[in-house]
């Protein structure tokens, strides 16, 4: 081996050394990518344990907290069954927080998107605000206008669009 070699393999194994010792963490430059929900504040808003408040991304369901729309009181009561007490996975994607300095994510349980479901058992439109969602928009829209057109959820009971 020769010295320039020697060199390059000290400086790998350095590298590897120093990654080894880097702490594992259960976040991502966002927030945490595992945790439990305490409460549900509304169809598309939860509180993790931790204090943290998550709004999904992608959806926006009818308000049930300052003012009742079509459909609110039931998509909160959806987002409970699903997620309240349990533990969940987020997944961020460009901009970590909004305007409320609530984190955005994608929620799973389960191994299904809580953000899915929601739009496409019709209890949440879409809502696609940039930089954020740019891959999963058409994927989310075609839910959205299946849930139209099978008139489930919000999509069969209120007379004007919630969302």
């Amino acid at each position: 081996m020769s010295v320039t070699d020697g060199t390059a393999l000290c400086a790998v194994l350095g590298a590897l050394a120093l990654v080894a010792c880097v702490p594992a963490t259960d976040g991502s430059a966002c927030g945490p990518t595992r945790a439990v929900v305490a409460r549900v504040i509304d169809g598309d808003t939860v509180e993790l344990e931790g204090g943290e408040r998550v709004r999904y991304l992608l959806v926006d369901t009818p308000e049930n907290t300052s003012s009742v729309e079509c459909f609110g009181a039931e998509a909160t009561a959806f987002n409970r069954a699903l997620v309240e007490g349990r533990e969940v996975r987020l997944t961020y994607d460009v901009a970590c927080t909004d305007r409320f300095d609530r984190l955005l994510a994608y929620v799973e349980v389960d191994g299904r998107v809580v953000n899915q479901l929601l739009v496409e058992q019709g209890y949440a439109c879409v809502l696609h605000i940039p930089p954020n969602g740019e891959e999963l928009a058409p994927l989310y829209e075609d839910l959205e206008t299946r849930a139209v057109d099978e008139g489930r959820g919000l999509w069969s009971v209120c007379a004007d669009n919630p969302c």
